[in-house]
């Protein structure tokens, strides 16, 4: 029996395509829930402060779209590198938010008048290029810190301590908006202080491996948010 948990991104993408294996797509669920749903949130922001309720039938829209004529999106994506699936998932989730207001416009505004909306730019899934930590020095210094990250967390709630601490140095969200997301189950003052204590820890990290690199470590965290995305 497959252990889903072990494979790769592609190779669980490759396992959800086109298949009904529930096991699969529970690791699917599991490992990028928040992706998609922080996707969604950030996205729906820009067209307003949407209610809880909204966001989560966008997650549940966006996973229909993933599903539909027999996970086409999913069948028809190429990996260039092992994180590119986190960018094609944004990217669909971006564009069902998109989908769904520009619905709602044309409903509202008739649609006669839809050409005339400014509609935010939309991006095709299977053509998302690598991320913009394409440079060297970047890519190294991110996986320095993610390392040290996955150590300071091992134990129970690694996952969502990660995603929390990625979600406000690389998307750039704000406490509050992380709370908001689906499956994270903490409040504001929960989330701030779970980014309190793992800033700490890293910063603790670095000092006991090299006293002389204080200062690097403190302006590298300012730099995250330039950074990601």
């Amino acid at each position: 029996m497959p252990r889903y948990a072990e494979f790769s991104s592609t190779e669980l993408i490759r396992a959800c395509a086109g298949s009904k294996d529930e096991r699969a797509w529970a690791e699917f669920i599991r490992r990028f829930h928040i992706v998609i749903a922080a996707a969604v949130l950030r996205t729906a922001r820009r067209w307003g402060e949407p209610p809880r309720t909204q966001i989560d039938d966008l997650v549940q829209d966006t996973y229909l779209k993933l599903c539909e004529d027999d996970s086409r999106l999913l069948r028809s994506f190429h990996s260039r590198h092992e994180d590119s699936i986190y960018g094609f998932l944004k990217v669909v989730a971006a564009n069902v938010v998109h989908d769904h207001y520009k619905s709602a416009l044309a409903v509202k505004r008739g649609a006669n008048q839809t050409e005339a909306i400014v509609e935010p730019l939309q991006v095709d899934p299977r053509t998302v290029g690598p991320d913009s930590f394409s440079r060297v020095s970047q890519r190294i210094q991110l996986e320095q810190i993610d390392k040290v990250l996955r150590r300071v967390t091992a134990g129970k709630d690694q996952e969502r301590k990660i995603m929390i601490f990625w979600l406000r140095h690389r998307q750039g969200l704000t406490a509050s908006e992380i709370a908001s997301i689906p499956g994270i189950e903490l409040t504001t003052e929960g989330v701030e202080s779970v980014l309190m204590r793992l800033s700490i820890m890293i910063r603790s990290h670095f000092l006991s491996t090299n006293p002389h690199r204080e200062v690097k470590v403190l302006s590298r965290q300012n730099r995250f948010r330039r950074m990601g995305n």
